[in-house]
């Protein structure tokens, strides 16, 4: 069998984070359809952002993350009437040993208003039910954001939830660090 080059997986790579493609939620719903639902009928654009090694450092030490928050950020921004309304970002990030991505959509303040899975690859059995990610609503940055202090864990699936969780602490950073640096509206 032959062997993909770097290239092929940097493009198979691209498709999982990419704000311009659709994969099919395991909850059902694509990104598109998870936006709607989190903003209403808004303008949505979806953009890239890359953050300077300065913002990367930032964001790990405020995030409580590992050196390996990505500089490449993938990030939508919902308006109505030409305000801000909100931004929802994807992070896409390795569960046990494969791939899921969330959708993790904050009001204008930086408050979660929801955490949307839009693709899991691991086994169904380890999917963090809708009302477990409810428990992120209207959370910010803060020390108790976290598993066994103000997020309940999850009985089976202590990789998903940690996973989540740092991932929902990665985005609320970023969102953070670009806020002070004016680079979000």
């Amino acid at each position: 069998m032959p062997r993909a080059t770097p290239f092929l997986l940097i493009v198979l790579g691209f498709g999982l984070w990419n704000p311009g493609l659709s994969p099919v939620s395991a909850q059902g719903l694509s990104r598109e359809e998870a936006l709607v639902a989190v903003y209403g009928n808004v303008q949505i654009r979806a953009e890239q952002v890359f953050l300077t090694p300065g913002q990367v450092q930032r964001v790990v030490e405020r995030a409580g993350d590992d050196p390996a928050t990505s500089p490449l950020v993938a990030r939508y921004l919902a308006t109505r009437n030409g305000e801000i309304i909100g931004r929802a970002y994807v992070d896409t990030h390795i569960v046990r040993t494969k791939r899921e991505s969330l959708l993790i959509s904050l009001n204008a303040n930086g408050r979660v208003m929801r955490v949307d899975v839009t693709a899991f690859l691991e086994p169904t059995e380890y999917l963090a039910p809708e009302p477990w990610l409810g428990q992120y609503r209207g959370h910010t940055l803060e020390d108790d954001l976290g598993i066994d202090r103000a997020i309940r864990p999850i009985v089976g699936a202590t990789l998903t939830a940690r996973a989540t969780n740092s991932a929902v602490r990665r985005v609320l950073a970023i969102d953070e660090v670009l806020r002070s640096a004016g680079d979000t509206p």
